[in-house]
């Protein structure tokens, strides 16, 4: 059966969606950036990790990963024995991108003896490759964990940028970075600071230094999601890509959320539709494959992680 979006309605989507989910045993996972339905129509909305580590415990035979290709990869390296699928195979994500296995071979070389952390933004290949991941959450305490006075890490400058100012160690960084989180701009967050006194600044480590700077606190998409459920303020700068917002005001329709742009928009996260996700449930596509020594090597550094955390 194909399915058509002149010819089916959200809520027929959703339906179908739903019975195609129990027929195939499947779990439905969504990134908080996805678009708005395609959250709603998850089981679980939220960072990539804790999604992962999620679906592994459940008995599941089939994880549909509502997010980009690393996210899912992570997903059947930590669940190797279910089917894992992405709606759209296009869906990839561009810091991840800028880290090859060669680029970080080569980086490597040009600093010798020196750990590789990876932020978990990496493909499977280059986790296979490294000595532990991390996540923006903890990549300070993992950057601590490790037994060297310099580390390399990979592959975003940003991130790096961060957990150096919070250690002592010597970060090294690649030089990747994330496109929407680098759209988010100083003077951004200074106008709605200007038409929103009241409002309390919270950004995503992936921003600049100078964004970082104006921010009252700093978290990952599900730290931001846990500081506003404890808060007692009412209005939120929100420094990440806009979908995070959906999650937000559905879960606190009683206090307000401000985007420093309407362009802060990650153009990939916003590929998987309502349709794709019906198509890959009822098609079984597309389907992550990877080499079975990629899956070993790269779920050692991400349960090197797991283990320090």
């Amino acid at each position: 059966m194909v399915y058509k979006k002149t010819n089916e309605s959200t809520s027929d989507l959703m339906t179908i969606i739903q019975e195609r989910k129990k027929a195939r045993n499947a779990i439905i996972l969504a990134h908080n950036y996805q678009i708005d339905e395609v959250q709603d129509a998850a089981d679980f909305v939220g960072d990539s990790l804790e999604l992962s580590r999620k679906a592994a415990d459940t008995s599941a035979d089939v994880i549909v990963f509502c997010g980009v290709h690393f996210m899912a990869e992570t997903a059947k390296i930590l669940s190797p024995q279910k089917t894992v699928l992405i709606p759209d195979i296009k869906a990839g994500c561009p810091m991840a991108d800028m880290i090859t296995v060669e680029k970080l071979r080569a980086f490597k070389a040009k600093y010798p003896g020196r750990p590789v952390v990876a932020y978990v933004n990496t493909s499977a290949e280059v986790k296979a490759e490294v000595d532990i991941c991390c996540t923006s959450a903890n990549a300070v305490k993992i950057v601590d964990s490790v037994d060297a006075d310099e580390i390399l890490f990979v592959p975003d400058k940003c991130l790096a940028d961060y957990v150096a100012a919070r250690t002592t160690k010597k970060i090294i960084p690649f030089s990747g970075f994330c496109p929407t989180h680098h759209r988010i701009l100083p003077e951004q967050i200074l106008k709605q600071k200007e038409l929103h006194p009241n409002a309390i600044v919270i950004a995503h480590p992936e921003c600049t230094r100078a964004v970082l700077d104006l921010a009252d606190g700093i978290f990952s998409t599900s730290g931001m999601i846990r500081f506003v459920d404890e808060s007692p303020e009412k209005e939120f700068i929100v420094a990440t890509e806009l979908g995070i917002l959906h999650r937000l005001k559905r879960s606190h329709p009683d206090k307000s959320f401000y985007s420093p742009s309407e362009q802060t928009v990650c153009p990939n996260m916003k590929k998987i539709t309502l349709e794709k996700l019906a198509w890959s449930l009822e098609d079984m596509q597309y389907p992550i494959e990877l080499p079975q020594e990629i899956i070993e090597k790269a779920r050692g550094s991400i349960e090197r992680m797991i283990a320090v955390t």
